[in-house]
């Protein structure tokens, strides 16, 4: 591991493996470096990339200089696209997209292209749950109650009541109240939940947009997203839902970055 400074003094801790092209991976809600899809995604691609995980600002090790800011956040990756090179594709998750996009527009050809896998804009019909849950979300965090936020966030998502309860009674639960706080950032990246059609205009990369397929809103919002952007690409795996296999996807990344599609990982020596 090793930091990298933002522009406001912020330090981020990022890694860096393989060899090829760049591509940064960018984490949506709760996840980072070692908590969430990345780290399985990384051991896939890195024969074929030199593939670059960092902790968003608030989260691992990274830091989190207040006030927060979306622009802080782009400067954050704009950063680490510095360290590796100062060009780099992306793959984002979840949230996560919405900061990939709002980069891309920024950056412009310092992101060489983006690979965005179920962006969560659930359109008009979702606004009005959006704007609640951000007052909900909002109210909480002000009172400090983490614990019930991180629990708001993961019922909205779909996760059962009984999982939720079993999440908030074992040992890693005081590690998600402490990424609570970050909720806030990927909800103020996300808004009202409807596309961000200014900002996409301003977004000219390749872009694939990728769904699973198993959840029919998000195949909808997938497709939605690749119509708005000027050169987007909607592609369906089928059979995924939102936590989708690091093996299925890899070659879905690989092959629309550089045409080639990876070997298979090889499990670890005994």
């Amino acid at each position: 591991m090793r930091t990298v400074e933002s522009p406001d003094g912020t330090k981020i801790a990022c890694e860096t493996h393989g060899a090829g092209p760049a591509l940064i991976f960018v984490d949506g809600a709760l996840c980072w470096r070692d908590a969430g899809p990345m780290r399985p995604l990384a051991n896939e691609l890195s024969s074929g990339f030199t593939v670059t995980l960092y902790d968003r600002r608030g989260r691992g090790a990274s830091g989190n200089t207040l006030p927060w800011s979306a622009e802080r956040e782009v400067e954050d990756l704009a950063a680490v696209i510095d360290a590796v090179g100062g060009s780099a594709a992306l793959y984002a998750v979840s949230s996560g997209a919405a900061l990939a996009l709002a980069a891309a527009a920024e950056l412009g050809e310092r992101i060489s292209a983006l690979v965005i896998f179920e962006p969560p804009y659930l359109g008009p019909d979702g606004r009005e749950d959006a704007l609640a849950y951000t007052a909900k979300l909002s109210r909480l965090l002000d009172e400090g109650k983490r614990g019930d936020a991180v629990e708001l966030f993961l019922t909205r998502v779909g996760v059962p009541a009984q999982a939720v309860a079993g999440m908030r009674s074992s040992p890693g639960w005081s590690a998600s109240e402490a990424l609570a706080p970050t909720l806030a950032y990927d909800n103020a990246f996300m808004g009202d939940g409807t596309l961000p059609i200014d900002l996409l205009g301003r977004v000219t990369q390749q872009t694939l947009v990728v769904d699973g397929g198993a959840v029919p809103f998000m195949s909808t919002a997938a497709r939605n997203l690749a119509d708005a952007l000027s050169a987007g690409t909607h592609h369906s795996i089928g059979g995924q839902g939102h936590d989708v296999a690091p093996e299925v996807i890899a070659p879905v990344i690989a092959e629309f970055l550089t045409g080639v599609v990876p070997a298979p990982s090889q499990p670890p020596a005994r």
